[in-house]
């Protein structure tokens, strides 16, 4: 909550001098790996159809665009240097080997429908659309399900921020108490803390379930029974 002021105020801030292309940039920045949740932003144009600076439907376009463009530049980079780039310092902190190895089970799981899923899970989003590219989908195939998915989540969230604006306004005047600024400042961290660990324990079960075999050969290929499948085709 603390985060979608801060996001409203930012846009707000921004928005006389750039007008639509504010949420547009920010948007395009997260695909970038710019540490501003999608939702705040898309909750925060909400705030600014509340306030009469944007019209609810064209800012709901500009979203949905530019959501698809950010998601295209981590796929892109997989679809070009593949598992290369994990050998990159700042990639490596979001495309560490674990959270690589889970993306792929996922894939072979779920298939096409893995890109749909990882557009709703902020901490598989960009891996996931990395590790599409690098696992050779094809990017209208990519942009078929990613866009599905946009359809749904981006006029939800502008929809939340324009419902709920009254009450973050009310909400804005409450936390000017120093006391109450420092506490939603706690939870906000409590949560980032508690989403980061839940996910590292969730990729640790992933990889004691499915270790390496220690006894097999070493450059053994796997026994197979047929030509592999191919994940895209569900």
């Amino acid at each position: 909550m603390w985060l979608a002021i801060v996001e409203e105020s930012f846009l707000s801030s921004i928005y006389n001098r750039l007008g639509y292309w504010a949420p547009f940039l920010v948007l395009v920045g997260a695909g970038c790996g710019l540490p501003v949740p999608e939702e705040v932003t898309m909750v925060g144009s909400g705030y600014l159809v509340h306030q009469g600076l944007v019209e609810y439907f064209p800012v709901v376009v500009v979203c949905w665009v530019a959501t698809l463009l950010g998601d295209s530049i981590p796929f892109w980079l997989g679809r070009t240097l593949g598992t290369r780039a994990l050998k990159w310092p700042f990639a490596g902190k979001i495309l560490h080997p674990e959270r690589f190895e889970l993306i792929e089970k996922r894939f072979e799981r779920h298939g096409n429908w893995a890109v749909f899923t990882c557009r709703f899970l902020p901490g598989l989003r960009l891996p996931g659309f990395f590790g599409a590219g690098s696992m050779g989908m094809s990017y209208g195939r990519f942009m078929l399900f990613d866009s599905l998915a946009a359809c749904i989540m981006v006029p939800i969230y502008v929809l939340v921020g324009r419902i709920f604006a009254r009450h973050i306004g009310q909400l804005e005047q409450g936390v000017k108490d120093s006391t109450a600024t420092l506490g939603f400042l706690l939870l906000v961290v409590l949560v980032f803390v508690a989403v980061g660990f839940l996910v590292r324990r969730r990729e640790r079960q992933v990889a004691k379930i499915h270790p390496h075999d220690p006894e097999a050969p070493h450059g053994a290929a796997p026994p197979s029974s047929g030509p592999p499948e191919d994940p895209f085709q569900h």
